[in-house]
């Protein structure tokens, strides 16, 4: 099956480059909404499933025992900028664990965003683990095993009982079977197992509304959404698509980027899981793509809408200002 057109890329009067994607809403029930592409195709979520991946930190008692609010479980989900915030904020969720940086299995790095990376250049002589921008996550993951007495050494291995749990946990989620098969390395060295679309988007939603999950899931599952839509900074930062998507409409959108051109998103109060795939991987194509789904659900006449899309819709600017092209969705995505 051959995905679709779902973005064009404009230079002057020509469409320059084209995406290929699919994408697919589904309701409270885990029925599809809206489809577009080859849906049943297995993917990579990368960081995308995030939320997914920090459920043991709460459901041990970890966030509660280590006296965690809303920014330490938005940072547990977050594929952060590295900024100042972000890293004390993960160096104070290890300590409070009795833990500190040489603990974390996720490497180093610069930032990614340029703005981020040049302060850090300039105050740096090198990064440290905790200015991965998975390092919220890897100190999540590193508490939980602290609070369950586990020991944290190789918990990023697949053969680690956090990551088995993880994977069991994102089993019941999505209903996909998750082994060695399906199983890749992320950046940070964590596994990552191929989905279904479809099977994500479902295993969103069952997060946002606790259908079809046991008690003590349905709550953590909310809670950590709910944290995330509280706290969108932490989540990612200054600037971040992510960030700017949430703070359209506060405490109403949920969304987390992955890498190579994926994203999810949920308006729980509406009972909505969305997911997408950019076929080549283009992060460009993926926020213009999810940005337009949102806007399908808000009333046209709304500043959320406008505001969705001019996210999914914006023009391209050279270095001293001149327009010169606009990213822009097709009407695949516009229904």
């Amino acid at each position: 099956m051959e995905n679709p057109v779902t973005d064009e890329v404009t230079r002057g009067k020509r469409v320059e480059s084209r995406h290929r994607g699919m994408a697919v809403v589904t309701d409270g029930d885990g029925a599809i909404v809206y489809s577009a592409g080859d849906i049943e195709a297995a993917i990579f979520p990368r960081s995308a499933c995030k939320a997914m991946q920090a459920l043991p930190l709460v459901e041990s008692g970890a966030a509660d025992a280590y006296g965690f609010g809303a920014k330490e479980l938005a940072l547990a989900c977050s594929s952060h900028s590295g900024e100042d915030e972000h890293v004390a904020l993960a160096a104070s969720m290890l300590k409070a664990a009795g833990r500190d940086e040489s603990v974390l299995e996720c490497g180093a790095h610069w930032s990614f965003e340029q703005p981020v990376l040049i302060h850090q250049a300039r105050t740096l002589d090198k990064p440290t683990a905790l200015h991965n921008n998975c390092s919220g996550k890897h100190s999540g993951f590193v508490c939980a095993c602290c609070h369950s007495g586990e020991d944290p050494r190789g918990y990023a291995g697949y053969d680690h009982p956090l990551q088995a749990e993880i994977r069991g946990i994102m089993e019941s989620l999505t209903g996909a079977t998750l082994g060695r098969d399906n199983c890749g390395t992320d950046g940070c060295s964590i596994p990552t197992y191929a989905v279904p679309l479809v099977s994500l988007a479902r295993g969103f939603g069952k997060m946002a509304t606790g259908k079809g999950l046991e008690p003590v899931r349905a709550s953590a599952s909310k809670r950590l959404i709910a944290a995330c839509m509280a706290e969108p900074f932490y989540v990612a930062g200054t600037k971040r698509f992510c960030t700017r998507l949430m703070q359209v409409a506060p405490g109403k959108i949920f969304a987390k980027t992955g890498a190579e051109g994926v994203f999810c998103a949920l308006l729980p109060e509406k009972g909505l899981s969305f997911a997408v795939k950019c076929e080549d991987g283009a992060s460009r194509a993926a926020e213009s793509m999810i940005a337009a789904l949102l806007a399908r659900h808000f009333d046209a006449d709304t500043a959320e809408h406008a505001a969705l899309m001019a996210l999914a819709n914006h023009s391209m600017h050279n270095w001293i200002g001149l327009h010169v092209g606009d990213v822009r969705v097709t009407d695949v995505m516009l229904g």
